[in-house]
Formats: C-alpha cells, structure tokens, sequence
C-alpha cells in the first residue's frame, strides 16, 4: 500500500502554493473576508493554471477528469481562506461535473471549453425556505410550454450562494404535478440575468467569498433547451441528483474542510513556538503540546479519509458510503480541530489581525452545509443495510 503522492500531484502542490503566496497573500485574504469580494482577475490569473480543467474530459478542453488533483487543488486553495476555492468548486464542480454527468452532448460542447478556460461559474439553485435535506419536496415549479421550446418557472431558492456572480442558477423544479415524487423533478440552467430574477442577499458569518442568497423567480422563461440533459431529460433530475455528482460534491466541501484546518494547526503550531510563557515557549507545557498533538493526530486521520474516497471516485469505484464517511469525519473532526488551535492561541485567536478567526467562522458550519452530519450517518446505515425498519 504506497501512501506517496504521485508526483503530478506533488507539483500541483507546489505550484498552487506559489500562486497564493504571490496573489492571496494574508492581508488580501482577510480584506476579501471583509468585503466578500469576488477577486475576479486573481481568478483569470488560477485559470491559466488550467486547474479548472481536472474535472473535464480532454476532448472538451480539460486535462482528463482526476477527481484526486481536483480535491487537492481545493485543499491548497482554501489554506488562504475561500475567496479562491468557492469560485474554484463554483466553476470546476458546480459547473464542469454536473455538465459532464449530466449534460447532453450540445451542452457539453457549448459549455465545457468555457468552464474549462474558467470563464464560467455556477450556482446551486437547490434549497428553499421550508427545503432544505428533503430536495425531493421542493415547491418550485417549471411548466413545458404546449410547443415544447421553453420552460417557466416559479418559486424561491435560498442559500443559493455565489448568485451574483454565477452566469448560471443550476436549479431544481418541479415539473409534473402528480406523479411520484421521485419522478417530477427537473434541473434547469437559469441564465442569472434572465427577466424575473430577483436576488436578494442573506446576512451570513462564514465562508464569506461571495453573498449567500434568495433567488426569487417569477415567471422566468428560458429556453427548453436549457433543460439539464435536453428536454428528453424532463422529470429526471432525481437521479442526477443522487448519481456520482453528488459523492463527488461531498469530497470538494470536505477538501475546503481539510484545508482550513490544515491553516489552523500550522498557525497554531508556529504561535507555540514563538509565544512565550512562565519563561519558555507554550509549546513546552505539556497541555499545549497534547492539544497540538491530538490536533495533528485528527488532521491525519482528516487526510486518510478524503483522499482515499477521492481516489477511489477517480478510479471510477463505487464511493457513496466513503465519501460520506469522508464528509461526516473531517467536518466533524475539523471544528473540533481549530477551536482547539484557537484556543492555543488564547485571545489572539479570536483577534481580528489573525486568521484563525476567519477559520472558527468558517468552520462552524461544515457539519452543516453539502449534506449535514446526520445525512451522512443516514447515507451510512442505509447503504450499508442497517435499514430502519
């Protein structure tokens, strides 16, 4: 068992530390926090790397699909904080993976080449006010025109993160109104400035690279064609939903995950070296170096578990319970993780001049946000035949 890095990915690594160091310095990461900024031509510039291009086949302009440099890409972004790995998972995964799984073959053409180049991001349109876990129930609806060239649709969307600056709302309507509830959904691809949009911002603390949102739709009309998979594909978004895409989407949250709490117990692990207490470092007192210890243990066992489910959706395998198990440990055991690192750092740490702050705020809510803990748990059992009853 080789637990090496291939060397590809070492040098994506390296690279992407570059990068940031140079474009996302410290204090241009906690302005963006600030401002929740999108740093747009900082993004052209990650483009060029061609990293968008992990998660789309050659023939469309990528670099072949390898879910484990993708994954790793994430992980070095999000160590500068997320104003470069949102729009990243915006455009590489929102985007590039949904189209790649679920798009037809017009669609593929005409939007992976840009989303290869990065000039392309995506929203989730998925979650409503009373919609969260339950997808199945949303209320939005889209309605077929009698001749079969567009759809309209109407509803709200909420915690549709990134709105503002997405060129597309990946969105989830209902689109029969009496069949099963498994068989009447449908995604749709929802020009951001079609007329009838109305977005509308919601007061957020954490993962701040861009306003999270409500996005109204009142009779929005776009083309059918639009329709993910084509208009044959009406009443299919179920299982494009629940397909690989969605393993895949909980590995790229996790890797933001990972990635933070990388940040956090190398900050920490550097302020106990050089902070100095009752006459020599605090990491010389044997509860701040068994917090660190315990903090880079759990960092480890993070690691193991996402990339081991990221190889594994990269080698095409079956890794529905992994990358649950991925998402349910590292963003449980990631909070624990950095509020351990802030507490080191005592009152610095909650000091708006360091970063550990930004990653209590961001943090936080990872057992929440692409599938709460619970959902993993459930995912868990029922696929492992622990069934209810």
């Amino acid at each position: 068992m080789n637990f090496n890095e291939a060397e590809h990915i070492v040098m994506l690594r390296e690279s992407l530390r570059r990068f940031v160091d140079k474009e996302m310095p410290r204090e241009r990461a906690r302005a963006l926090d600030k401002t929740m900024e999108f740093p747009r031509e900082t993004f052209r510039k990650l483009s060029e790397l061609g990293i968008n291009g992990l998660t789309i086949p050659i023939e469309y302009g990528g670099l072949g699909i390898d879910i484990l440099a993708a994954v790793v890409a994430i992980e070095e972004l999000a160590r500068r904080g997320t104003s470069l790995a949102g729009p990243y998972i915006h455009c590489a995964f929102y985007g590039a993976m949904n189209i790649v799984e679920n798009g037809n073959e017009i669609q593929k053409q005409q939007l992976l080449p840009a989303l290869a180049k990065g000039e392309m991001l995506f929203a989730y349109g998925l979650s409503e006010p009373d919609v969260g876990g339950d997808l199945a129930s949303v209320t939005s609806t889209g309605e077929l025109s009698e001749d079969g060239k567009s759809i309209t649709i109407n509803g709200t969307k909420r915690w549709c993160t990134g709105a503002h600056i997405a060129d597309y709302i990946y969105t989830l309507v209902r689109t029969h109104p009496s069949a099963d509830r498994y068989n009447n959904l449908t995604l749709v691809l929802v020009p951001r400035e079609t007329e009838g949009i109305s977005i509308v911002d919601i007061e957020h603390t954490g993962l701040r690279y861009a306003h999270t949102t409500d996005v109204i739709m009142e009779n929005v009309v776009v083309p059918a064609e639009n329709i993910v998979g084509g208009v044959e594909a009406l009443n299919k978004g179920w299982g494009m939903l629940v397909g690989r895409g969605l393993d895949v989407e909980r590995l790229e949250i996790t890797a933001t995950a990972l990635g933070i709490a990388v940040a956090a117990v190398d900050d920490a692990w550097e302020y106990a070296q050089q902070r100095k207490q009752f006459g020599k470092p605090i990491c010389g007192h044997q509860s701040v170096a068994h917090a660190l210890s315990n903090a880079r243990t759990n960092l480890q066992a993070c690691k193991h578990m996402l990339y081991h489910a990221a190889w594994l959706a990269t080698e095409e395998r079956e890794c529905s319970v992994e990358s649950s198990m991925a998402k349910l440990f590292v963003a449980e055991h990631a909070v624990d993780i950095v509020l351990t690192c802030q507490r080191v750092m005592g009152a610095y740490g909650y000091a708006n001049e360091y970063d550990m702050e930004r990653y209590v705020r961001d943090i936080v809510c990872m057992p929440i946000v692409g599938g709460s803990s619970n959902m993993q748990r459930n995912n868990i059992a029922n696929r492992l035949g622990l069934h209810s009853g």
